[in-house]
């Protein structure tokens, strides 16, 4: 298991997307990018992405932050390429950084 904590900003016409869609936007384009997502167990599997707080709809932020546990190691930089790759305008990752604990 190798967990990534990862900084955003959400700008522009995004600051209208709401936490639910938002969450799903990142699940999309991590699946498109080929990430190898670590998914939960269960009867309706999902990655295991968590955002550490949800933001107001309507608001700008610059610093955004998440977590994603994946099965096997990517290194930061390759990861912020495949995912920025994958987003759509407004939503910009700043920064990537493994998780040791």
């Amino acid at each position: 298991m190798y967990k990534l904590n990862f900084i955003f900003s959400k700008k522009g016409a995004m600051k209208y997307i709401g936490h639910l869609d938002l969450m799903r936007l990142f699940m999309r384009a991590m699946r498109r990018a080929g990430l190898p997502l670590k998914m939960s167990e269960g009867f309706s599997p999902h990655p295991r992405l968590s955002f550490k707080r949800a933001l107001k709809l309507g608001l700008e932020s610059e610093h955004e932050e998440a977590a994603i546990v994946l099965r096997l190691p990517v290194k930061e930089e390759e990861f912020k390429a495949k995912l920025q790759g994958q987003l759509p305008l407004g939503i910009e990752i700043k920064n990537v950084e493994r998780n040791f604990s």
